[in-house]
C-alpha cells in the first residue's frame, strides 16, 4: 500500500490537489460569492429597498441562521449523502437563490432567500472542508485546507471589481444585475464539482496525501481516556471558533458600508479596498496552515487571532487614514486563517473518519456567532450612529479568544 502511495506521488499530481482546487471553486461559490458579495452589494441594495443598518444586518444574520440550521443537520445528512452530492446539491441551491435574490422588492423576501441560501451555503461548504481531513495527512492537512479556503479571497476580488461595473453599467438595477450573474456562476461550479469531486482517496486507488504523526507510546496509551481528552477539547475549540463568527463577519458585511457612509469613499474607492482585502486573503490560507503544520494547531490560532484584534483596533479608533490602511491589509492577512487551522485541527483531534462530523460540529459554534454578530453590530450602528463601538467589541472578542487558544492542548493518541 505504502509503495502504491509513493508511485502514485512521485509519478504524477496526487487527486487530492484536484479535490483541494475543486474546493477552493467551492468554498468561491457558496462563501465568496453568496456571502462576502453581500458588502459590496449592500449599499445600493439597502438604498434601493430603504433598508436602515439594523435590516442590513438581519439580512447577513438571515443568511447565517440558514447555515447553521444545515450545519445542526450535517452529522444526520452525513449517514444519508456523501460529500459529492452534498457539495453539489448546496451548490444548486445556492444558485438558485442567488438568482431569486435579483428579483426582491422588500426586506422580508431578501430575509427569505438569503436565508435559504445559508442553508445552502451549509450543505455545500462543510463537507468540502471535511474532505481536507479524508484526503490529506496531517503533515499536509493545513495547506490543503488554506488553498479550500482561498475560494473567499477570490471570490472578494470579484466582486470589488464586478460589482461596481455592473452599477455603472445597469445604474440603480447594478444589484439585481449582480446577484443573478452570480448565481448562474455557482451553478456553473455546481457542475464541476459534481464531476471532480470524489468521497475518498480509495476511490481512485490513492491513499491519503502526506505523512501522518505517530504519537509515541501508542501501544501503552489509554484509547478512552484519549478520547474524551480529545472530545474537551473539540468542545474549546467550537468556542474558539465562536469568536471568529462573531468578529470576522461584521468587519467583512460593514466595512464598505462604513468606508462610504462614514469615511466618505466612494463606491469604487470602497471596491478598491475590499479588493485589497481579497488580494492579501490568498495568502492567509496557506501561510497560517503551514504555521500550523509546522508549529501546531494551538500556535496557528494565536497567531491569527493576534493579527485579528490588531486589525479591529486600528479601525474602531478615531486614527488617520494610514491605520485605516493597515487594518484592512491585516484583516486581509489573516481572513482565512481561523477556518484553515480548524480545518485540520478536527480532523488531528477526532481522526479523518469523524472529521465531516467534527467539523459540522465545531461550525455550530461558529454559526450561533454569525447570527448574533451583525444583529448586534447594525443595532449598535444604529444607536451610536457609528460602526466604531462594533469594531471594538470585535477587538474585545477576538482577544479572548487568544487567551482561549493558549491553554488549548495537544491532541492526545493520535
Amino acid at each position: 500500500m505504502q509503495s502504491r502511495q509513493s508511485t502514485a506521488e512521485s509519478s504524477s499530481l496526487h487527486y487530492g490537489w484536484v479535490v483541494a482546487l475543486t474546493g477552493l471553486g467551492v468554498v468561491f461559490a457558496c462563501l465568496g460569492l453568496a456571502r462576502f458579495g453581500l458588502g459590496m452589494l449592500l449599499p445600493a441594495m439597502g438604498k434601493a429597498l430603504k433598508l436602515d443598518y439594523s435590516q442590513m444586518g438581519l439580512i447577513s444574520t438571515s443568511n447565517f441562521v440558514g447555515y447553521m440550521a444545515s450545519v445542526a443537520l450535517a452529522g444526520y445528512l452525513n449517514r444519508y449523502m456523501k460529500p459529492r452530492l452534498s457539495v453539489t446539491l448546496g451548490l444548486v441551491l445556492v444558485g438558485v437563490c442567488m438568482a431569486l435574490m435579483s428579483q426582491v422588492q422588500n426586506f422580508g423576501w431578501a430575509m427569505l432567500f438569503y436565508l435559504i441560501t445559508g442553508v445552502g451555503s451549509g450543505l455545500a461548504n462543510v463537507p468540502m472542508m471535511g474532505l481536507a481531513s479524508l484526503w490529506f495527512a496531517n503533515s499536509a492537512r493545513g495547506r490543503a485546507a488554506g488553498i479550500i479556503v482561498g475560494g473567499s479571497g477570490f471570490a472578494i476580488i470579484f466582486s470589488a471589481f464586478f460589482v461596481p461595473y455592473m452599477n455603472t453599467e445597469f445604474g440603480a438595477d447594478g444589484w439585481r444585475a449582480s446577484w443573478l450573474i452570480m448565481g448562474v456562476i455557482a451553478l456553473i461550479i455546481a457542475g464541476a464539482a459534481a464531476a471532480l469531486i470524489r468521497n475518498h482517496p480509495s476511490d481512485k486507488g490513492l491513499e491519503p496525501y502526506g505523512r501522518s504523526a505517530q504519537p509515541p507510546g501508542g501501544q501503552g496509551r489509554d484509547v478512552a481516556r484519549d478520547d474524551k481528552a480529545n472530545r474537551n477539547s473539540m468542545l474549546r475549540l467550537g468556542m474558539i471558533f465562536f469568536f471568529f463568527g462573531a468578529t470576522y463577519v461584521v468587519y467583512a458585511t460593514f466595512i464598505v458600508t462604513a468606508l462610504i457612509d462614514e469615511r466618505g469613499y466612494s463606491q469604487d474607492a470602497a471596491g478598491h479596498f475590499w479588493a485589497v482585502v481579497g488580494a492579501l486573503s490568498l495568502f492567509s490560507g496557506p501561510v497560517y496552515g503551514g504555521i500550523s503544520d509546522r508549529l501546531g494547531r494551538k500556535w496557528g490560532l494565536i497567531c491569527a487571532y493576534g493579527t485579528f484584534t490588531l486589525a479591529y483596533l486600528l479601525v474602531a479608533l478615531s486614527l488617520p487614514g494610514a491605520f485605516l490602511y493597515a487594518s484592512i491589509a491585516l484583516f486581509g492577512l489573516a481572513a482565512w486563517s481561523i477556518p484553515t487551522v480548524m480545518a485540520a485541527a478536527v480532523g488531528d483531534y477526532m481522526g479523518p473518519s469523524r472529521a465531516v462530523r467534527a467539523f459540522a460540529f465545531v461550525t455550530l459554534f461558529f454559526g450561533a456567532g454569525q447570527v448574533v454578530g451583525p444583529a448586534i453590530a447594525g443595532y449598535l450602528a444604529d444607536w451610536t450612529g457609528s460602526f466604531s463601538p462594533a469594531f471594538g467589541m470585535c477587538a474585545v472578542l477576538t482577544a479572548i479568544a487568544v487567551a482561549m487558544s493558549w491553554s488549548l492542548k495537544k491532541p492526545q493518541g493520535r
